[in-house]
């Protein structure tokens, strides 16, 4: 019988199977994290986008929640600083997936399949998250969340991303607001999208912990908006990227507190 969506909601909320692995991208002389599960062959792989002036520490949370479903994680930290680059960010982002693909993780004990590949990024870093996406054939899906615009354009990159896309905008977003951001791309995309209102949502609601960054921008972290979002990206990616149609009714339908307010494509059927 098949699960409801509400189910596994509950199910992908929680840490997954995998212990999982810490690491960094020094090795290619680059600041950012690696988070990888123990042990693994032919794994999928996303590369995320910090937030404009927030450190991927912010995101640990997500990248090991990730990583505990079998999916590893890459998080440049370049480009922090107020003055950063979106377009050389989004070219960071595409390097750390070469490296996910090109190198042996974890003593050799983990490798990632090219075919699976994948995008994410949580303000100005979703929309270089979606600046990558249109310049690299080899991302299958992009999610973001509270996208914020860029330049170039995220908007107008969005024309070249023929792959799925999810963006979860945030409802109370003064700094982002949906209309204006999220659904503007979504509107652009090029293939499947959807966009899902979490009304409570802060700018950085999605950010974890503390960080001065919150003197200067609307919002702060918020669990019930991390809960949500990372059930809702794992269950994207798993689906995308790996084919497990299991988890297709999150994917594809309104859940609470996370409902579907624009969808570019009736069908969202796995990719993979």
């Amino acid at each position: 019988m098949a699960r409801k969506a509400k189910h596994l909601l509950d199910e992908l909320s929680r840490p997954g199977p995998n212990e999982v692995l810490r690491g960094d991208l020094a090795l290619i002389g680059m600041p950012g994290l690696v988070f990888t599960p123990k042990s693994g062959l032919g794994l999928p792989a996303v590369a995320f986008g910090h937030g404009w002036l927030q450190p991927p520490d912010r995101y640990r949370g997500l990248f090991r929640h990730l990583a505990s479903w079998g999916i590893v994680v890459a998080a440049p930290g370049t480009h922090t600083g107020p003055l950063g680059s979106h377009r050389l960010l989004a070219s960071d982002l595409r390097t750390a997936l070469d490296v996910c693909v090109g190198v042996r993780l974890g003593e050799g004990a983990i490798s990632v399949d090219g075919d699976k590949l994948g995008l994410a990024g949580h303000s100005t870093g979703g929309g270089c998250a979606v600046l990558a996406a249109a310049e690299d054939n080899r991302i299958r899906a992009v999610a973001t969340m509270a996208a914020s615009q860029t330049k170039p354009f995220a908007s107008e990159a969005a024309r070249s991303c023929g792959m799925p896309g999810l963006h979860l905008a945030a409802g109370a977003d003064r700094v982002a607001p949906p209309v204006g951001n999220s659904e503007l791309i979504a509107r652009s995309w090029a293939g499947p999208v959807q966009v899902r209102t979490l009304p409570k949502a802060t700018h950085l609601g999605f950010a974890e912990g503390r960080h001065w960054s919150g003197l200067l921008i609307d919002g702060k972290a918020q669990h019930a908006t991390q809960r949500v979002s990372r059930a809702l990206l794992t269950a994207f990616f798993l689906v995308h990227l790996t084919g497990e149609a299991e988890y297709l009714p999150l994917v594809e339908e309104d859940i609470k507190g996370a409902e579907i307010t624009f969808d570019g494509d009736d069908d969202l059927a796995t990719t993979a």
